[in-house]
């Protein structure tokens, strides 16, 4: 604290007992005696610096007056620096960092502040006045205090013009007073209510504290308070636990893709959209199609689609064979992770596919098969996925159109119009062909239409974007052999009697079916365009033929019976010549050559070198060796046999004879047997 201050100095501190005017200040100075001539250096003494004057030394001030000083300049130690001298030691790269930091009324303040002083520069420069005289007509001419103008100009002494507005900005703090105390729990507790998803009003979560806090004997600020202390919390933490983590990452500006420098099929994405349409299908089922969709990233040309009723695996076959067969073969490819999408008839194989397992006998998918490089993405991305910029534009301009009127459905039950209801005049199905037809219709008119705001069509049409860089880009183009390998495979059909397959009740013919006539093969084929050609493989996955259907025509169609007789009249021409070609000798040649063949030589027959013996003595040998006559050992044979029967059912099937007859009956049936 300075011991020696002015009698302005001491009236502006309006310390007590003492008046608050400069003049009163003199007077009671001049009535007490401070400015006495031999109290000089004691009492009072003379100001050095501009303007001069008289100081006075604190000692003559009243007691309550000295104890004021003293306690401000107790408290003036315990303070921190004061902002005006942290700005001063602040470079001027700091300073100017600070500056921008402000609010626009702060920054406005200091200009015009920079304004007041550059005027008192002015003055003094052209036209000669003093810079103290020019410093009271510029506080004078703006309202202000001489001494705010002084103060103004020693903050930018010594400052280069150029760095002098951060230095003028106001330095206030706003608000330094404490606010009221609160249990920290109690903060906690209306933090955790406030925080929830069901995102309750701030009222609600100070009303149920309020409730809580006696109980649990907690202190508690004014409700303005509390609400100051919930505005305190960050916005995204905020908006992480009431709205979610995905309304959080929309705080965040979205990751912006260059196109530039990509080519036309260079990269595509695929995706399923869900028309808001009720469809007739050929069944009778009514139900909303789903359309599974490619589109060229880097002009935003649909290039293939197909519908189905639900987003499958055939479906996004389909609609890839299309992109091949009509364009050629992409370089990389972006779908979703999802069961459709990521299935193993297209990425079979492919590392890092996050669904499923990969092993390491699992067959290549298409996708690699074809070295397309397969990137899986977040479902609903449009980040990551244009495709998704364009099914709104599907469900906005293509599902509300008057062909639909009807059949319109919302997005949502809230968003059904009025005339869904038969009742209203709607509650219809649009017939399947009819939707394909305005499908086609308006993906071409989507594709063509002018005007497109993305960088890389400079206001042309996606369709000539598209065309441009194709005509320069370098396109694979798929071999025969590849384009069927994205067809669908049928299930395993016989080929008939006359060289026909038959599917789903169409025939189709092909002349080398007939070496196939009675195995099964397997047809690929386009499910959509079953009039058209299907491809024949053997059981092996060999390709054995291209088959056209073979279409029936009218019973009295004539001209068409004409054209089936010459090909059949060419097809018989073309067999003789193969038939002759083959067989080059006549029957005649063949018997011909027969008879003068050499006859074989005749085998001779070796002579025997066993011989079966015609008698062999078993059992008693002298009956064995004394023969009796034919007829008597007929008849002798025969009484003894009906002895043994008779005897053997007597006893439940066991013989006992006298060992003689027994010997002579089994020398009988030897004799018998040889």
């Amino acid at each position: 604290m300075s011991e020696w201050h002015s009698a302005r100095e001491i009236a502006d501190m309006c310390l007590p007992g003492l008046p608050h005017t400069e003049r009163s200040i003199q007077r009671i100075a001049a009535g007490e005696g401070w400015d006495l001539p031999e109290a000089e250096g004691r009492t009072w003494r003379r100001r050095q610096g501009r303007g001069g004057g008289v100081e006075f030394h604190v000692s003559v001030l009243p007691l309550a007056a000295r104890a004021k000083l003293a306690l401000g300049a107790a408290q003036q130690a315990a303070r921190p620096a004061p902002r005006a001298a942290a700005q001063a030691a602040l470079s001027h790269e700091e300073a100017w960092a600070w500056f921008e930091r402000l609010p626009g009324h702060r920054q406005a303040e200091a200009r015009e502040r920079l304004a007041t002083l550059d005027a008192v520069a002015t003055i003094t420069a052209h036209d000669g006045t003093s810079r103290t005289l020019a410093m009271q007509m510029v506080a004078t001419e703006r309202g202000l205090a001489l001494r705010t103008l002084y103060d103004w100009d020693a903050l930018v002494r010594d400052v280069p013009r150029e760095h002098r507005l951060p230095r003028l900005a106001p330095r206030h703090a706003g608000r330094t007073c404490p606010r009221a105390a609160a249990s920290p729990e109690a903060l906690a507790w209306l933090r955790a209510f406030w925080l929830s998803p069901s995102r309750p009003a701030v009222d609600l979560a100070i009303r149920k504290l309020r409730e809580v806090a006696p109980g649990k004997g907690w202190t508690l600020p004014s409700d303005r308070t509390l609400r100051r202390h919930l505005d305190a919390i960050d916005v995204a933490t905020a908006t992480f636990h009431r709205e979610g983590p995905d309304a959080a990452d929309r705080l965040f500006p979205a990751l912006r893709r260059d196109r530039g420098a990509l080519h036309a099929l260079e990269i595509v994405n695929a995706d399923g959209h869900r028309f808001d349409v009720m469809v007739e299908w050929p069944d009778g089922l009514e139900a909303r199609p789903m359309a599974t969709c490619f589109q060229d990233v880097y002009s935003g040309k649909f290039l293939s689609w197909r519908i189905d009723r639900t987003e499958n695996t055939e479906t996004f076959r389909l609609a890839f064979a299309d992109v091949v067969e009509r364009f050629g073969i992409p370089d990389h490819v972006f779908i979703d992770n999802t069961l459709a999408a990521a299935n193993k008839t297209m990425s079979g194989g492919v590392p890092h596919r996050h669904r499923f397992k990969r092993r390491p006998e699992e067959p290549l998918g298409i996708f690699p098969q074809l070295d397309v490089q397969t990137h899986f993405t977040k479902p609903y991305s449009g980040q990551s996925k244009p495709i998704e910029r364009g099914f709104r534009d599907f469900a906005q301009d293509i599902a509300r159109l008057p062909e639909f009127e009807g059949a319109y459905l919302g997005n949502t039950p809230e968003a059904k119009p009025h005339n869904r209801h038969k009742k209203a005049g709607g509650g219809r199905a649009v017939p399947l062909a009819e939707f394909l037809r305005v499908l086609e219709r308006e993906i071409a008119a989507h594709n063509a239409r002018p005007g497109r705001r993305a960088p890389v069509c400079k206001g042309r049409s996606f369709d000539a974007t598209f065309a441009e860089s194709y005509a320069e880009a370098p396109i694979r183009r798929a071999t025969a052999a590849q384009r069927r390998m994205c067809l669908l495979a049928a299930e395993a059909v016989t080929v008939r009697q006359d060289g026909t397959v038959h599917l789903l009740g169409n025939r189709y013919h092909e002349p080398q079916l007939v070496n196939l006539i009675g195995k099964q093969v397997v047809l690929r084929f386009d499910p959509e365009a079953l009039h058209g050609s299907v491809h024949v493989f053997r059981l092996d996955e060999g390709f054995v033929c291209e088959a056209p259907c073979y279409a029936d025509s009218g019973f009295a169609d004539v001209e068409e019976a004409r054209r089936i007789g010459r090909i059949r009249q060419d097809r018989r021409k073309a067999v003789r010549l193969l038939a002759d070609a083959e067989k080059r000798l006549t029957a005649e040649q063949l018997a011909r050559d027969l008879r003068d063949a050499p006859a074989p030589a005749a085998d001779p027959t070796p002579a025997p070198r066993v011989v079966r013996p015609l008698f062999r003595a078993r059992g008693n040998a002298a009956l064995a060796a004394t023969p009796a006559p034919e007829t008597e050992e007929s008849e002798a044979h025969g009484l003894l046999r009906k002895a043994f029967r008779q005897q053997r059912d007597a006893r439940g099937g066991h013989l006992s004879v006298v060992p003689e007859a027994r010997g002579a009956f089994h020398q009988q049936e030897d004799q018998d047997d040889e």
